[in-house]
């Protein structure tokens, strides 16, 4: 996994123009993790809500279902929360109640969701996750590179905010 490979395609990928920016980012890192679900909120620290913003490879009865996420609940709720990455390596068989029973339905098992922060790192900007269709744990060097993702997702949504 080569951190500045991936760090170069998303920086082009967020540069350029137009909304499907972050949809084509999000495929670049699904495909950089082989993950098969992707998922990008922005958060409203006031509400204690994250806001979907683009994902992909999530099941159609999902996406109503994370297009509002409050603060504490589910994966990228928890990653919200504790402003620190929350890791399932089997969200399928997880039962210390990170994954909300819904999440089975994605057919994933090792999630990772990393928390956006802005350039300063003292305010979050949202979450980053991905899924992977087997059971995995993330390792340092994988979610050194997911921050490293998340960094260039919060310059890209400081710009457009």
């Amino acid at each position: 996994m080569a951190q500045t490979s991936v760090a170069t395609r998303l920086n082009e990928l967020l540069l350029a123009p137009g909304g499907a920016r972050f949809d084509e980012a999000l495929r670049a890192v699904a495909g950089e993790f082989g993950a098969v679900t992707a998922t990008l909120h922005r958060a409203d620290s006031d509400q204690r809500l994250l806001h979907m913003v683009s994902h992909l490879g999530l099941p159609e009865p999902l996406i109503p279902i994370t297009a509002r996420i409050p603060f504490g609940k589910g994966i990228a709720g928890l990653c919200a929360e504790r402003k620190e990455p929350v890791t399932l390596c089997n969200l399928q068989t997880d039962d210390s109640g990170a994954a909300r029973p819904s999440a089975k339905q994605t057919g994933v098992a090792g999630a990772i969701s990393v928390p956006i922060f802005d350039a300063q790192g003292s305010r979050l900007l949202g979450t980053l996750g991905v899924g992977k269709p087997g059971e995995h744990t993330y390792t340092d060097e994988e979610q050194r590179v997911l921050a490293e993702c998340a960094r260039l997702f919060g310059e890209a949504l400081t710009r457009s905010a």
